[in-house]
């Protein structure tokens, strides 16, 4: 039998930045707890409301939430040989948003929203529709500039905002971050993270309910900690982000163009 033609490529464009958290999250202790909840009434209210609210928002807000009443969910670990925590004033959210790309692939790429439990839902949702749908080179201006870095640079200079506790590295890094398929009824339950926690939830079966898992760092957190959290996820979701979204308010219509003919009566 003839052995097999083999053909090498260059790396994809836009694997860089991915293949950087692949490699260094390796040396986290990542561990995933899960919880099955039970969010039929998020659902309702979701359906209810006069504008489109994804479950991303309702995530993203509600962890914030939880995050500003527990610290060590804006913590991380800093220094070597004096390990110490440091902790973040309030919540950055990393969130991984796919693109297509000009060749028709996929790229991955990070969005980071601060303080995204301060904000009302609306909000968090036009910030996840623009970075979804804006120019990259705009938006992801800085991801695609470390991309053009040789990678061993590119992980020296993650390397030392992951280990840094400068007020900046939220803003790098974030304080923790989010990533889902649900979109495609998929669940990614243990995905590598730079951040002490990350988020998944998978989609909801026919009953409202559904898996979702807290990705965490043994270093600062322990089990008993993490599923805390996500029992407290449960009850912000179902209280107060429910809440906040059957009071929305409706969205604005645009504004009428003055250039535009009157319209003609009925």
């Amino acid at each position: 039998m003839p052995l097999p033609t083999i053909t090498t490529t260059p790396l994809p464009v836009g694997r860089g930045a991915v293949n950087d958290v692949a490699v260094l999250g390796r040396a986290i202790p990542l561990f995933p707890v899960d919880r099955e909840m039970r969010l039929a009434v998020v659902a309702d209210a979701r359906a209810a409301a006069p504008r489109r609210i994804g479950w991303a928002a309702c995530f993203l807000k509600a962890y914030a939430l939880v995050a500003r009443e527990t610290p060590l969910l804006r913590s991380w670990l800093v220094g070597t040989l004096r390990p110490r925590l440091a902790t973040a004033s309030q919540s950055v959210a990393t969130l991984a948003i796919n693109r297509a790309d000009e060749q028709g692939g996929d790229r991955l790429f990070f969005a980071r929203l601060a303080a995204p439990d301060e904000l009302p839902l609306f909000a968090v949702q036009a910030f996840i529709d623009h970075h979804a749908s804006a120019p990259v080179n705009e938006i992801f201006r800085r991801q695609l500039e470390l991309e053009m870095v040789p990678g061993w640079l590119r992980r020296t200079i993650l390397r030392w905002n992951m280990w840094s506790a400068s007020p900046k590295r939220p803003g790098r890094i974030g304080t923790f971050s989010m990533s889902s398929l649900a979109g495609f009824s998929a669940g990614n339950h243990f995905h590598p993270t730079l951040c002490t926690t990350s988020l998944c939830q998978g989609p909801l079966d026919d009953a409202g309910r559904c898996r979702v898992t807290l990705i965490a760092d043994h270093r600062v957190l322990d089990g008993a900690t993490v599923a805390r959290a996500l029992e407290r996820l449960e009850a912000v979701l179902t209280r107060e982000i429910a809440g906040e979204l059957r009071s929305l308010p409706a969205a604005k219509a645009p504004a009428a163009d003055p250039a535009a003919p009157p319209a003609a009566a009925a």
